[in-house]
């Protein structure tokens, strides 16, 4: 089948494959978006930490729901699991448990409780597939709807208070001299980017969730002038990945999530590229 033929016949089908696009297209427009202050505030493993975390807390709400014979909510079981890493992560250095070392723990437990309890996840064993790499073709229109509904408004707040966040986050002595709630705008940060990752997670997978929360801010960062420059750069560069990844995985027959991130990592080494080549010319 030759890319043209594959290509009308993915926009044919589309109603078939509009939700999970649209459900890439917005994660990576809107982590992309929160990604600039994840990468400039070092907060990378933060962010691969929380995923795993989330990962966690679904394949735990399956293998519970199963051993009780009920179904429990994955987006609760997320939720639960990558609020408890936030808080922990969250605390004040105590001893040797300083912040490497908790990032450290909450990805390890994250990761390896994943591949333990998904093990023994027999009847939803798609769904940790579609959890761990990001392998899914379908999303359900229930948990497109969710996704919408919570990672638009973050988005909107993060908007409309830009400029506040961005200089609570990096300048926030100079914030705290305009009165600005620093502390509040930073929890707020953390709030949001942990929502969103969890239910990301839980649609999506936590690999292409990890990707487009750091890949196409990276790019951006290599291209724009501003960190406010650099959010409206992320937030295109993290849509296109999103959309480009899935049409590339069904052109080639290739597994979506890792296709999306390998797009992203693409447009970062791109971008780069391109930096590296005008600071020379």
């Amino acid at each position: 089948m030759d890319d043209p033929a594959s290509l009308s016949q993915f926009f044919e089908a589309w109603d078939l494959f509009r939700d999970p696009v649209v459900a890439g297209t917005v994660t990576g427009a809107v982590l992309g978006w929160m990604g600039v202050s994840v990468v400039l505030g070092r907060m990378v493993f933060l962010s691969a930490a929380l995923s795993q975390a989330a990962g966690l807390g679904v394949v735990t709400a399956f293998w519970v729901g199963g051993m009780l014979g009920m179904a429990l909510s994955p987006w609760g079981g997320a939720l639960a699991c990558t609020g408890l890493a936030a808080l922990l992560l969250a605390g004040r250095d105590r001893g040797l448990l300083g912040r490497e070392v908790r990032l450290a723990l909450v990805y390890l437990v994250g990761a390896a409780g994943t591949l333990v309890i998904g093990s023994r996840v027999v009847g939803e064993i798609q769904d940790v597939q579609t959890l761990l790499f990001g392998s899914a073709v379908a999303v359900r229109p229930e948990d497109l709807k969710v996704l919408v509904l919570v990672l638009g408004p973050l988005w909107l707040f993060q908007v409309w208070w830009g400029r506040g966040l961005r200089l609570a986050l990096f300048r926030p002595e100079a914030a705290a001299v305009r009165g600005l709630p620093v502390r509040w705008l930073q929890v707020f940060t953390l709030i949001s980017l942990t929502l969103s990752l969890s239910l990301a997670t839980r649609v999506i997978g936590a690999l292409p969730v990890f990707a487009f929360s750091v890949l196409p801010a990276t790019a951006a960062i290599a291209l724009a002038p501003s960190v406010a420059w650099a959010q409206w750069v992320a937030l295109g560069a993290g849509a296109l990945s999103g959309f480009l990844g899935y049409l590339l995985a069904f052109l080639w027959s290739l597994p979506v999530g890792p296709a999306q991130a390998l797009v992203a990592a693409g447009l970062a080494l791109l971008a780069w590229g391109l930096r590296r080549l005008v600071l020379r010319w």
